[in-house]
């Protein structure tokens, strides 16, 4: 959470003294939020979720992901990007990353098989995918493209929103994203009939609270429903995000310019896609060696990309012991429907990418940061690229004040 105060405290006192906490209602703060969020990204429809995650099922259940399917997920996003895939039935196929930290498009083409149905490009940390080369794989290979918005809220590529260029977009505003309402989410599209099958997901009597509706049949789903009192909230935030993001990106310009003379120690500043439109919300650096990484991370408050835990392939435990539902009859990894598809992943599964990972450093932006913040920030990174890259001592370095790395954001693990 970036910012949150009096206006979000009076919105969510003002629902809890009307009595109408149920979103379902006169002058609903859910519909008002769903209705200002699509119009916000460009898109048609948007539905409120209770969290990303089922987003991201309900994104699916609107594409109509199931079982006999696979979906490529990269090796670097958090695990429920894979476990939502789990969660409808289908199989997630790990793909690597490039240097983005993002899904590489030639590692997605090259995974495509006979059975692919969809893929799920993340905007990891706030940076874009390559959304042009993704879609265009996509078309000429009939995939469906769930974008995963749950880090990239207010971020966007190439003059578009992230989660309107793909068929749907999944979006997180648990406590730890660009807007917030503690925990939440929601799914985006332009498809009518898939957002009548993500709202079907999110609550299975969304027919009879908003009138039936014959465009398709209905099922059973378990519901996931919003309150009014995140309607509430969001609504503030919204009113908020275009002002954070605003200020990331003028940090994250500043501290890139004030340490670009680094780049000839060997700390090079992470490729972007689309750089301008990023959320901003990290600067990342390339090394030379996962040596280099540790040492700059232990030097001055900053993450390896690979020590973030349940964000690294290698830490999904359900999916790499195949326990994909709580109940074994319905674990997909032994739906005959699943039978013939990848269900197994090789012990030097996402080589390259944990090369990449345990190589990149991420320095946390903050709106918050005042100036001087900034240039202590500036003159911190310098310090420890000499230690991590020219092997100076500690003790021949002046490090500033700064702020600790939130490691329970980061998931982070030693």
């Amino acid at each position: 959470m970036y910012t949150a105060g009096e206006e979000e405290i009076e919105a969510i006192a003002r629902v809890i003294r009307s009595g109408a906490l149920f979103r379902y209602g006169k002058d609903s703060e859910c519909d008002r939020f769903e209705a200002r969020y699509a119009q916000h990204l460009g898109v048609e429809h948007f539905a409120l979720a209770a969290s990303g995650t089922y987003g991201l099922a309900a994104g699916l259940i609107g594409l109509g992901i199931g079982p006999g399917d696979e979906v490529l997920v990269p090796a670097h996003t958090y695990m429920a990007t894979a476990t939502a895939v789990l969660s409808v039935g289908a199989i997630p196929v790990i793909v690597d990353i490039d240097e983005s930290l993002t899904i590489d498009p030639i590692a997605l083409r090259d995974a495509i098989g006979p059975r692919t149905r969809a893929v799920i490009p993340v905007h990891m940390w706030g940076a874009a995918c390559n959304m042009n080369a993704i879609m265009d794989i996509a078309a000429k290979r009939g995939l469906l493209v769930l974008e995963d918005v749950c880090q990239g809220i207010g971020g966007g590529y190439e003059g578009r929103k992230l989660g309107s260029i793909g068929h749907a977009g999944a979006y997180s505003f648990n406590y730890f994203k660009n807007m917030t309402s503690g925990e939440g989410g929601g799914i985006a599209t332009s498809d009518p009939k898939v957002a009548e099958r993500a709202r079907c997901a999110i609550d299975p009597c969304h027919f009879y609270w908003q009138g039936r509706s014959d465009s398709i049949k209905p099922f059973a789903g378990i519901g996931a429903r919003a309150s009014e009192l995140m309607g509430a909230m969001l609504n503030v935030q919204l009113d908020r995000l275009d002002g954070i993001i605003e200020a990331m990106r003028a940090e994250k310009k500043t501290v890139l310019a004030g340490t670009r003379h680094l780049s000839n120690l060997g700390l090079t500043p992470s490729p972007m896609n689309s750089a301008d439109d990023d959320c901003a919300a990290q600067v990342m650096y390339l090394l030379p060696s996962e040596q280099a990484a540790q040492t700059f991370s232990k030097t001055i408050p900053s993450v390896v990309a690979g020590k973030t835990g349940r964000h690294n392939f290698t830490q999904w435990d359900q999916v790499l012991m195949h326990e994909g539902a709580h109940h074994p009859a319905l674990n997909p990894y032994a739906l005959p429907e699943n039978q013939g598809l990848r269900l197994d992943y090789s012990g030097d599964l996402g080589k390259r990418s944990l090369d990449i990972l345990n190589r990149t450093v991420m320095v946390a932006m903050n709106p918050a940061h005042s100036d001087t913040d900034i240039q202590d920030m500036i003159h911190n990174i310098d310090a420890a690229a000499r230690v991590a890259l020219e092997n100076a001592s500690l003790d021949d370095i002046e490090l500033r004040k700064a702020a600790p790395v939130d490691l329970q954001k980061f998931d982070s693990v030693n």
